[in-house]
């Protein structure tokens, strides 16, 4: 079992940020009186109890309703503590939309495009959740500690000096219950916006593969630092070598390292049997997985073999990232090491004979 003893001590810089404040802005007050502890857990204001779902008896869609909200106003504070605790800056995109074109966004440290350090790019799952959030249940479940990226942020920045936040599920947008969704003014206008959806793409972030390519050819790939790093949990992984093979060689040059967390990518048929992007994930990703064996312990796998596999020290999928983060990063730095003492060591050195 996982120590995660004093992990949770980037909540106190948070304390006057508060998901109550944005759950009384709805209509939702009493039947959503939550608020997450000092400890970064859901818990009911008055019982203590952590979330419940059944809250209107034989009522399935109002509580799922009111689940949905929830959801929401987490994305929302979540985004908050991305940019008040983690001190991250939103960016819009496409960076030609215009004023009413609907745009999508992901989030970056202040100095991640023009300072020479390195930069940890997070690729999250497939899902309804947002930047910044493995997953909304675990959120919900198990705290803001196991569910969102907060704790992989607050290392990244402590330890390589930048790091990248994408949103890649932020695809889609309803034109027409867009001002009720993000205000839940009434109850009927929340309740019938599930019905009367008109949905548009996103331009530039239509799925998560356009994002992540617009992210890189607008941004990332033109920043200064020469080291990247990707840590990709679930769908993320298949989204990362979607972008290898679009981007080969400037992947390639530019990214030192890869984390997958039970990854969903499959190189023979995304690769094609390319043998050069095969020897690079094989010798420069690493996999950790959900499994009972301890944490960072070597896992074969029949299904498929590409890369170094690693136990992630739980077999719960959902908390798989928040167990393995602390491997990870010691993965990641020491990666990094061997790349950059290996370019000094062949960097040229001059000499009187090469000179004569």
């Amino acid at each position: 079992m996982a120590d995660f003893t004093g992990e949770h001590t980037w909540l106190q810089t948070g304390h006057e940020l508060s998901l109550r404040k944005l759950v009384e802005g709805s209509d939702y007050q009493e039947e959503l009186k939550y608020d997450f502890n000092e400890k970064g857990e859901l818990r009911h204001l008055d019982t203590n109890e952590s979330f419940v779902f059944n809250y209107y008896k034989n009522t399935h869609e109002k509580n799922h309703e009111r689940y949905q909200l929830l959801g929401h106003m987490i994305t929302q504070y979540v985004y908050e503590l991305l940019e008040r605790v983690c001190a991250l800056q939103k960016v819009y995109i496409p960076s030609d939309a215009t004023e009413d074109e609907p745009r999508s966004f992901f989030f970056m440290s202040e100095k991640a495009l023009t300072s020479s350090s390195s930069i940890i790019v997070l690729l999250q799952d497939r899902g309804v959740f947002r930047a910044g959030q493995w997953g909304k249940k675990t959120i919900i479940s198990e705290g803001l500690y196991h569910g969102t990226q907060i704790p992989f942020i607050k290392m990244a920045l402590q330890s390589h000096g930048g790091v990248i936040v994408l949103n890649p599920n932020d695809n889609l947008i309803d034109l027409k219950t867009e001002r009720e969704k993000l205000n839940y003014s009434t109850r009927e206008e929340s309740l019938t916006s599930v019905h009367s959806c008109q949905w548009i793409p996103k331009r530039c972030s239509s799925s998560p593969e356009e994002h992540t390519m617009y992210v890189w050819d607008h941004f990332i790939s033109k920043s200064a630092a020469k080291n990247v790093a990707f840590i990709a949990h679930g769908y993320g992984g298949l989204v990362f070598i979607d972008l290898l093979v679009q981007r080969k060689q400037e992947v390639m040059n530019k990214v030192f390292s890869v984390a997958f967390i039970d990854s969903m990518h499959n190189v023979q048929h995304q690769a094609r049997n390319d043998p050069q992007i095969q020897w690079w994930i094989q010798k420069y990703c690493r996999e950790w997985v959900s499994n009972n064996k301890p944490l960072g312990k070597a896992v074969g796998s029949l299904v498929k073999v590409n890369c170094p596999t690693v136990s992630a020290g739980t077999e719960k999928y959902s908390l798989a990232p928040s167990y393995c983060l602390r491997s990870i990063f010691k993965y990641l730095n020491s990666t990094l090491k061997a790349k950059t003492t290996t370019a000094f060591t062949r960097s040229p050195i001059a000499t009187r004979s090469s000179k004569s």
